[in-house]
């Protein structure tokens, strides 16, 4: 009896120990592993077609943004690839014995679409200290406060964007045709930081500053301000366009009622076809309503061409600025006494709404599932919102009653003051963006050559990209900084799948 209860003790030991052990090692794998607290990953049926029956299954290369909607019909592809020539179309100036193709500037930034959003995709920043004629698809945007009550009530009213900046308008043209001197320089510098994650990887963030020099038409305005804009990618516009209105307003919450720190909003902006305010949808902070807008928009200021929509043939000049308004212009009869009709027009809008987003072939995959999971845990999809469901539109046939996955809102959001322009538009402030889309985020690369992103290509990866967002986005952007390894890894394979 005297040696069989030590004997009990040392056997009770021997089993207690190994046991707390693994407890311990348990407990330390928990605090150690990604993976511990993550939900299970689901896949959502259609997820991998982000834009419905219009999705191509086109390879995922170099042209993956210039492929047609997937249901289009025969007759329509003629259409589009008349459009997709226009898209491609280099302008020149007035008179030339094309009377199809003139009417350039006489200020500009490029001469054609292409030269934005090369093979439909992303523009490219310049470098540091370069001119801007090194990179066509960035350029100032520009304005100044309102000076007088009329100005004040036409803003309030929202029958006004912005007020041009009065020598040079409301976009920075660098170039001019001949004769005539561009109105300066885009200069860029950068002032690094860095951003140490929570597994001790060190990630450098560029801020930019911006200035211009060699003014051809005398200074800014005091008050001017300056908004860099990165030219976007093209793909499913259509599809956001077909977005019905109630749904985009479903999701709006100016005054966080549901106290989840996320307060989008619409922008309410000027249309000038139907001569009311609705909701912006296009451009970094939602400033045109309709694909139609942005359109001729972006003909009249980036490339001076004038429209029966927009009949100005000396697109972005002044009253300031003698010398250009008195330039010879295109304007013919042929071209409904424009430069561009309204056909051409109508036709470059049939093909801007109809490049469809390619499928996402790794969707099913779980890894891929697993990042998902990780970019909803993180708070990423309360502004990224995931799909919507498009309405019908007899104008957009191929684009009407399909489920889509574009990751937006389409709502401004405060980003904080890192990625303040403080430049308003319409309703949006100084430090409010629209949530861009994410679909065809992993091809930039392959369609473009690069990986700079945000609306000014200040970020070099995705990763960068996150780590830029600040305000109502600053506790998602905390969560991506306290990732381990793998989780971070998980995400950013999902983000490339898009």
């Amino acid at each position: 009896m005297g040696t069989a209860f030590p004997r009990r003790r040392l056997i009770t030991a021997a089993l207690i120990i190994p046991m707390l052990t693994t407890a311990l090692l348990a407990v330390a794998a928990t605090a150690n592993a990604g993976t511990a607290t993550e939900q299970p990953a689901v896949y959502s049926p259609g997820e991998e077609r982000p834009g419905g029956d219009t999705s191509h299954n086109k390879p995922r290369n170099r042209h993956a943004f210039s492929q047609p909607s997937a249901n289009m019909s025969f007759a329509q592809r003629f259409n589009f690839g008349l459009g997709d020539s226009l898209f491609d179309k280099v302008w020149v100036p007035s008179p030339s014995s094309t009377t199809a193709s003139d009417g350039l500037g006489p200020l500009y930034n490029a001469r054609s679409c292409d030269q934005c959003h090369r093979r439909d995709g992303r523009g490219l920043p310049p470098s540091a200290n370069w001119p801007q004629e090194h990179a066509v698809s960035l350029f100032l945007r520009l304005s100044i406060p309102p000076q007088t009550p009329e100005q004040r009530q036409q803003l309030a009213q929202g029958t006004l964007g912005v007020i041009p900046e009065p020598n040079y308008g409301e976009q920075l043209q660098n170039r001019a045709i001949n004769g005539l001197d561009g109105e300066g320089h885009m200069r860029i510098s950068y002032h690094e930081t860095t951003v140490t994650l929570a597994d001790g990887t060190q990630v450098n963030l560029r801020q930019p500053s911006y200035s211009i020099d060699e003014l051809s038409y005398g200074p800014l305005h005091p008050q001017a301000m300056l908004s860099p804009r990165l030219a976007p990618p093209m793909l499913g516009l259509g599809l956001l366009e077909a977005i019905p209105a109630s749904a985009i307003l479903a999701n709006s919450d100016p005054d966080d009622l549901n106290d989840d720190g996320i307060s989008g909003r619409p922008n309410w902006v000027w249309d000038e076809q139907q001569q009311q305010t609705v909701i912006g949808r296009f451009g970094w902070k939602a400033g045109n309503p309709s694909v139609l807008q942005q359109t001729v928009s972006a003909l009249s200021g980036d490339i001076g061409i004038a429209t029966p929509y927009r009949p100005s043939p000396f697109g972005d000049c002044t009253q300031h600025q003698s010398r250009c308004l008195q330039q010879a212009d295109g304007n013919t009869p042929q071209q409904d006494n424009s430069e561009a009709s309204a056909e051409l027009v109508q036709h470059l809008v049939f093909y801007t709404r109809n490049l469809a987003p390619p499928v996402r072939p790794t969707a099913k995959q779980p890894e891929i599932l697993r990042g998902k999971a990780i970019f909803q845990r993180s708070g990423c999809s309360s502004c990224h919102q995931p799909h919507f469901n498009t309405g019908h539109r007899s104008d957009l046939q191929e684009q009407s009653n399909q489920l889509i996955w574009p990751y937006t809102d389409l709502l401004l959001h405060d980003m904080g003051e890192g990625l303040a322009d403080h430049r308003p538009e319409y309703k949006a402030t100084g430090q409010e963006w629209k949530t861009p889309p994410l679909w065809g985020l992993g091809l930039t690369k392959a369609v473009n050559g690069h990986r700079f992103l945000l609306h000014d290509g200040r970020a070099r990866s995705l990763l960068e990209a996150i780590l830029w967002h600040g305000g109502e986005a600053s506790p998602a952007r905390q969560q991506v900084i306290n990732l381990a390894t793998s989780e971070r890894h998980a995400l950013i394979t999902f983000l490339e799948s898009l």
